[in-house]
């Protein structure tokens, strides 16, 4: 893939990285025709601008994606190449597939939220920008999905974005520390880790009224699913005296979105057990038990 870089961040990454993302996701899709992508790295002031000009939406986003076609329905760029005959560009010897814009002020920004690298937040919204040129959109709950998984594997493919089970739980038990338990005193922290391999950390919150009280393992969940984060792999869970394994409601909340994820408790000097919600929630009351169908919902 030819990438084409401007802006006045391109100083501060690796264009090299970049162009390896583009490769990994050209790879990835199967794209055998050589596509050439505009990549403008600009700042939240100018993406705001551009954002309001071309969609009418006055406000900052991270990354906008402007394709170079429409495609026709059930037609990827990987099943297109026909359709960019228009679009050859003489000069860099390949079929020019549309323009990404990526804000880096607001790559800086979520990558501290995220608890991840400025890097890895740039390359996922690359990623992202280049999976919308391909035809891929995520208005619909079921193309969010398709489209989720494949920036997963693309981000998976770049080994150096991997999340080890360490970083998890390094930012569990960090996350612990921020607990509002004035009431019980039993601090916990939790590190939720989405498909895409972004990274959600919570912990829990206390209220006089104490059935209000909020685990870890909710706060992560509800503020990944804010963030638009519905598929998960992992969660760590920290407490300083006793295994945190999760409660019931907790159980109950994460099989809403992932029956096989991985749990990683740890607590005092470092222990670490692991085990799967399947095996602490069997036969669990979720969307795959048949429960919309139940209670008479579409359940795709």
């Amino acid at each position: 893939m030819k990438l084409l870089v401007t802006g006045s961040a391109c100083k501060k990454v690796s264009l090299d990285l970049l162009k390896t993302v583009c490769n990994t996701a050209q790879s990835i899709e199967n794209i055998t025709f050589p596509p050439l992508v505009q990549l403008e790295l600009s700042n939240d002031e100018s993406i705001k601008n551009i954002n309001e000009i071309y969609r009418g939406i006055a406000c900052t986003t991270d990354v906008l994606s402007f394709p170079s076609i429409l495609y026709p329905e059930g037609f990827l760029a990987g099943n297109a190449e026909h359709l960019f005959a228009e679009e050859w560009d003489t000069a860099n010897q390949a079929y020019y597939i549309g323009d990404i814009i990526i804000s880096t002020d607001r790559a800086a920004v979520q990558a501290q939220n995220f608890g991840h690298s400025f890097e890895r937040e740039l390359c996922y919204l690359l990623v992202h920008g280049l999976f919308h040129l391909f035809g891929y959109d995520h208005l619909r709950e079921a193309d969010k999905i398709i489209m989720r998984r494949k920036e997963e594997q693309v981000m998976n493919a770049m080994g150096q974005f991997k999340n080890d089970d360490a970083k998890l739980l390094e930012l569990a038990r960090k996350a612990m520390t921020e607990a509002y338990v004035p009431y019980s005193k039993f601090q916990g922290g939790a590190c939720l880790q989405s498909e895409d391999g972004r990274l959600y950390t919570g912990c829990n919150v206390e209220n006089a009224s104490y059935g209000l009280t909020n685990c870890a393992e909710r706060t992560a969940i509800f503020k990944a699913v804010s963030e638009g984060a519905k598929q998960f792999t992992v969660i760590a869970i920290a407490a300083q005296s006793m295994p945190p394994w999760p409660c019931g409601a907790c159980r109950q909340v994460l099989s809403e979105f992932c029956e096989d994820l991985r749990i990683l408790v740890t607590w005092g000097d470092g222990e670490v057990v692991e085990s799967t919600l399947k095996e602490l929630l069997p036969h669990s009351f979720s969307p795959s038990s048949g429960v919309q169908e139940f209670l008479g919902k579409d359940s795709e």
